[in-house]
């Protein structure tokens, strides 16, 4: 790494850590502030406030990443342009292109910690936020004593139709199991069990009665066994909990909340390899969590035009600027959203359009840039 590349780096490490935490603090105080009647309902104790928050951050950070690079980027190439340290570096033969290549390297690296905090973290986070929140509800339980009630699907993989009484997210333990296969002939095969569980990837039952039925429905043979293997039924838990994941998703409202990493949805769509109604959201949400880390890479682009040209403008201009890229990012992203949830324009379209557009834009202002 060149000299002029640790000092560029040197110069944004303050202003970035400090608008991190900021923005980190002020998004927590500002949910804080909409919650906290409803903690207090709760009976939840300070320690327990403080380790919510600290669940939570994981979801607030995606958010505050780009925004906090934003700022800082803004607001350092404006220090260095007030000071007539970029004119120095360019005329020492520096082009522009070549001088954001430090901060291009650190966007990709904040994105792809963006990805993983999207994919590793964040759909944990908030089912641990509503365990903490219920701690003290005896009404309501931990999520992991929590049985999922009522639970039906069919699979497009073996056109198996599923109907569970109860069925533990943790443990992978299912009450009351009815397994309907349908055959190509137009035969089908019930299993009907009291118990079912996960063993060696394979899943066994208890008192299980099996019944063919011929295509018209007729009974043609019946069987009972106390316990049976059936490795022919290729669900696996995780598609399992996709589908519970995707029960709550019905409207734009919940695609913006639900949290779904990108291997749920992909669990999800190979549970219904024909696809469902719900296809548009899935498209959408999938390819929105591909995008959203990429904002970062997106944001040197911006920020390279509006802070290198600066001049002598004052920092405020930078703090503005910011404030207004991000919003007209955020109503662009909105809009996009709504499109491909309301099947206007394909997913990846609306998913991919705002990074593309401000990309875009930020390339043809930096050439533009004397």
């Amino acid at each position: 790494m060149r000299l002029l590349d640790r000092y560029l780096l040197r110069e944004l490490a303050g202003p970035f850590s400090y608008c991190l935490t900021g923005f980190l603090i002020f998004f927590i105080a500002f949910d804080l502030f909409d919650e906290l009647s409803k903690l207090q309902k709760l009976h939840l104790k300070t320690i327990d406030v403080v380790e919510y928050y600290a669940v939570k951050s994981p979801e607030f950070m995606v958010t505050v990443m780009p925004v906090a690079f934003l700022l800082a980027l803004l607001y350092t190439l404006t220090q260095l342009a007030r000071h007539h340290e970029i004119t120095a570096i360019r005329a020492a033969g520096v082009s522009l292109i070549r001088l954001a290549i430090p901060y291009g390297v650190l966007g990709f690296i904040l994105s792809l910690g963006v990805f993983a905090i999207n994919e590793l973290w964040a759909p944990r986070s908030s089912e641990k936020a509503e365990d903490i929140r219920n701690r003290y509800q005896s009404d309501a339980p931990s999520r992991k004593q929590v049985w999922e009630k009522k639970l039906g699907f069919v699979s497009g993989l073996d056109s198996r139709n599923w109907s569970i009484e109860a069925f533990h997210t943790e443990k992978f333990l299912m009450q009351g199991v009815l397994v309907d296969t349908v055959e190509v002939d137009g035969s089908s095969v019930l299993l009907a069990a009291d118990r079912g569980w996960r063993e060696t990837n394979t899943w066994v039952f208890t008192n299980v009665y099996i019944t063919a039925f011929a295509p018209d429905r007729s009974e043609t043979s019946s069987r009972h066994y106390d316990t049976l293997a059936v490795p022919e039924f290729t669900e696996t838990p995780e598609q399992i909990r996709s589908e519970i994941k995707m029960k709550k998703m019905n409207n734009l409202r919940d695609v913006r909340h639900v949290q779904l990493s990108v291997k749920e949805i992909l669990d999800y769509q190979r549970l219904h390899p024909g696809g469902t109604r719900k296809d548009s959201m899935l498209e959408t949400k999938l390819h929105g969590r591909l995008a959203a880390p990429w904002t970062c890479l997106v944001v040197v682009l911006i920020a390279l035009p509006f802070g290198a040209a600066s001049g002598r403008r004052n920092v405020v201009v930078g703090v503005a600027s910011s404030i207004l890229i991000c919003f007209v990012y955020f109503m662009l992203g909105q809009l996009a959203l709504g499109l491909g949830v309301g099947e206007i324009v394909p997913g990846w379209i609306a998913a991919w359009a705002p990074n593309a557009i401000f990309a875009a834009a930020g390339a043809v202002l930096t050439l533009r840039v004397r």
